[in-house]
C-alpha cells in the first residue's frame, strides 16, 4: 500500500514539475525528489534576491543620472540665456560701430556705393568682351572688389580704385585694336586646334578665313557652326595683313553679343530657302525647266525658219521647200491657172498646214505661265494649313517660329511668280517671232492672189 501511494505521489509530482523534467529524470526515490525540490527552491530564492537587489541598484543609478541631467539642463538654460544676452549685447555695439564708421566715412561711403556699380558694370562688360578670349582672368580682381566694398569690415585701397581705372581704360584701348595671338579652337567638328587668331576691337574674332564666337561661360573659342557668306575672303585677307588697311565684314553688334552677325548667318540661302517649298517647290522648279527649254528650242526653231524665209524674200522667183514661205510659193507655182477665188483658198490652206508647226509650243508656255502661280498658292495653303495644325498641337507661344511656318508657306508662290513673270515673257517672244513669220505667209499669199488678179 504505501509503495503504491509513493508511486502515486511521484507520479503526480513529475505531472506538476513539467518545468523540471531533468530533476524529475534524475529523482529515483521520493526522498531525493524532496531534496532536489529543497535545494531548487534555495537557489531560485537566492536568485530572485540578488535580481531583486540589481534592480534596486539599477532605480538608484537611474535617479542619480535623472538628477544630473536636470542639472546639466538646468545649466545649459542658463547659459542659453547668457549667449542670448551676448548676442543683445554685440548687436548693439556692432550698431554703434557702424554708425561710427558711417560717421568716419562721410562721402566716401557714397562714393564706394558708385564705385561698386561701377565695377558691377564693368565686370559685365569684360565678362562678354572678347578680348577676355586673350587676356584672361580680368574680372577675378573685380569680384573681390565688390566684396571689399560690400563688407563691413574691409575697405578698398587705392591700388584697387586704380586698377578698376586701368582694367576700364584698357578695354577702351583694346577695342581699337587689331591683334594676333594664338589660342586653342573648337572646330566645328569637335576637335580642337591650336590656331592663329585674329581679334578686330571688340568686334570680331578671325582665325584661317573663318569667323569665330567666344563663350563667356566656359571660355571657349569656337568656329561658327555657320560661316557667312561672301566674308570669308575678307578674313583671309586681314589673316595675312601685316599693316596698311583690309577690307573686312564686322559685326558692329559684337560687343553687344553679335546680334547681326547670328541674324546673317542664320538667314537662309536661297538654296535654302527653294528647298522650303518642299514637293510643290519641286513640281514648280520642274515645270520651269520644261518651260526654258521649250522656249530656247522654239526660239532656235523659228530663228532658223525666220533666216530661210528672209532669203526667199530676197529669191521670190524660185520656191526653194525648205522653209514655209517657199513651199506657199509652191503651191502657187504648181497651179498657174486656177482663177483667184480658188488660187485664194489653196494658198489659205498652205499657210494652214504651216501654222502647227510654227505655233508648235506656244500652248504649252501660256499653260505654264497660268499654272505656275496656281501651284504657288496650292504650296501657300498648304504650307498654311501645316502652320495652324501646329499652332493647334503647341500653342502660338513662340510668334518667331509661327512666323518661319508662314514664311516657308509663301516660299511656293514666290516660286510661282518667279516662274510665271520670264514664262510669260518667253511666250511673248517666240510667239511674236512666229507670228512675224505667220504674217510674211499671209502678206505673200495676199500678195500672190493680188497679182493673179491683176494679171487677168
Amino acid at each position: 500500500m504505501n509503495m503504491k501511494f509513493v508511486k502515486v505521489c511521484a507520479a503526480f509530482i513529475a505531472a506538476a514539475s513539467i518545468s523540471m523534467p531533468a530533476l524529475a529524470q534524475d529523482a529515483k526515490t521520493l526522498d531525493e525528489l524532496l531534496q532536489m525540490i529543497q535545494s531548487s527552491k534555495i537557489s531560485e530564492s537566492a536568485e530572485y534576491r540578488q535580481r531583486e537587489a540589481n534592480f534596486k541598484r539599477d532605480q538608484r543609478k537611474q535617479a542619480s543620472e535623472l538628477s544630473q541631467a536636470k542639472q546639466s539642463k538646468a545649466a545649459e538654460e542658463r547659459r542659453s540665456d547668457r549667449l542670448e544676452q551676448n548676442i543683445r549685447d554685440n548687436d548693439i555695439q556692432l550698431a554703434a560701430l557702424r554708425e561710427q564708421r558711417d560717421k568716419r566715412l562721410g562721402s566716401l561711403k557714397e562714393l564706394f556705393g558708385h564705385l561698386t556699380g561701377a565695377a558691377g558694370d564693368i565686370r559685365a562688360n569684360l565678362t562678354q568682351s572678347i578680348v577676355s578670349a586673350q587676356i584672361a582672368g580680368r574680372t577675378e580682381f573685380l569680384d573681390e572688389l565688390i566684396e571689399k566694398m560690400s563688407s563691413d569690415t574691409r575697405l578698398p585701397s587705392i591700388l584697387d580704385i586704380e586698377k578698376l581705372w586701368y582694367e576700364q581704360q584698357r578695354e577702351m584701348v583694346e577695342s581699337g585694336r587689331v591683334v594676333k595671338f594664338n589660342r586653342t579652337v573648337l572646330r566645328a567638328d569637335g576637335s580642337q586646334e591650336e590656331m592663329e587668331v585674329v581679334r578686330v576691337g571688340t568686334y570680331n574674332l578671325l582665325a584661317d578665313g573663318m569667323y569665330l564666337e567666344y563663350s563667356p561661360e566656359n571660355g571657349l573659342v569656337s568656329e561658327l557652326a555657320r560661316q557667312p557668306s561672301g566674308h570669308q575672303g575678307g578674313a583671309t585677307d586681314l589673316q595675312a595683313a601685316d599693316d596698311g588697311f583690309t577690307k573686312v565684314g564686322l559685326d558692329p553688334t559684337g560687343p553687344l553679343g553679335g546680334g547681326l552677325l547670328r541674324a546673317l548667318i542664320n538667314t537662309p540661302t536661297l538654296i535654302e530657302r527653294w528647298h522650303f517649298g518642299g514637293i510643290v517647290g519641286y513640281v514648280i522648279t520642274s515645270v520651269f525647266v520644261v518651260a526654258i527649254l521649250l522656249a530656247v528650242w522654239r526660239f532656235i526653231f523659228l530663228q532658223g525658219v525666220s533666216s530661210k524665209v528672209s532669203a526667199q524674200l530676197k529669191a521670190p522667183g524660185t520656191a526653194n521647200i525648205d522653209n514655209p514661205l517657199g513651199r506657199v510659193l509652191a503651191v502657187s507655182q504648181a497651179n498657174p491657172g486656177l482663177d483667184a477665188e480658188s488660187l485664194e483658198l489653196k494658198l489659205h490652206e498652205a499657210v494652214l498646214k504651216e501654222r502647227p508647226s510654227i505655233e508648235s509650243g506656244l500652248s504649252l508656255l501660256k499653260i505654264i505661265a497660268m499654272v505656275a502661280p496656281l501651284l504657288g498658292l496650292l504650296g501657300t495653303v498648304t504650307g498654311m494649313i501645316i502652320t495652324f495644325q501646329m499652332i493647334t498641337l503647341f500653342g502660338a507661344g513662340d510668334p518667331k517660329a509661327m512666323a518661319g511656318g508662314i514664311s516657308q508657306a509663301l516660299i511656293t508662290t514666290v516660286l510661282g511668280l518667279v516662274v510665271a513673270i520670264p514664262t510669260v515673257l518667253m511666250h511673248t517672244l517666240v510667239n511674236g517671232k512666229a507670228q512675224r513669220i505667220l504674217h510674211v505667209l499671209e502678206e505673200q499669199s495676199a500678195g500672190i492672189v493680188a497679182g493673179s488678179v491683176e494679171g487677168r
